[in-house]
């Protein structure tokens, strides 16, 4: 799906080394009927280790039968949801976006024919998601090759493992036009380089 991005990124100083060195960028758009229970994964995740948010959203999944849909969240209370280790909050975000789904004030039908800017906006909308959020769904969702999550505490990392210097946002933003079209790509290998050394 993204050999055009891995040849284009071959090219350049710093992420050539690391494309050779990870192989193929493994992220691939999901169905449309899991954009809610990706919605779900995301507020879940946030601020979170991943083997934690996995933790908690494997006992969410088998809470709720295997179906992460909104009917299946608003069967359960809020304590229902912290039972499964969510915080007080992320069960109020999670609540909040079924009541949206089901009322048609996210919908989240129509999100993958939205450009990204409108995308970010209506999931903003949702209590509990913001930029990052939105980000994380653009880019592991409807898989959009050209988001650079900026904010995120890994690229940040990552960015500075790479080129020797503590940027700022707007700096990292800045420097990753080199990337443009394929910055989701790029954002991938800059995370595999913190995971695996």
């Amino acid at each position: 799906m993204w050999k055009e991005a891995e040849r284009f990124l071959r090219r350049d100083k710093y992420l050539g080394p690391l494309v050779k060195k990870y192989g193929h960028c493994d992220i691939g758009k999901r169905k449309e009927g899991d954009y809610f229970a990706s919605l779900v994964r995301e507020i879940i995740s946030q601020q979170l280790s991943g083997a934690s948010a996995t933790a908690i959203r494997n006992r969410l999944i088998g809470r709720l039968g295997g179906k992460v849909t909104p009917q299946e969240v608003l069967q359960l209370t809020i304590e229902d949801l912290r039972n499964c280790g969510l915080s007080y909050a992320k069960a109020a975000y999670v609540q909040d976006l079924a009541e949206r789904t089901l009322d048609g004030r996210l919908k989240t039908k129509i999100l993958d024919k939205l450009p990204d800017e409108e995308v970010e906006r209506e999931l903003v909308a949702v209590k509990g998601i913001g930029k990052w959020t939105a980000e994380m769904f653009l880019m592991f969702t409807l898989a959009r090759p050209d988001i650079f999550p900026a904010d995120d505490l890994g690229i940040r990392n990552a960015m500075q493992k790479l080129t020797g210097k503590d940027m700022t946002a707007e700096k990292m933003v800045k420097f990753a036009t080199r990337w443009t079209s394929w910055r989701t790509v790029a954002s991938w290998y800059l995370w595999q380089s913190l995971e695996n050394g």
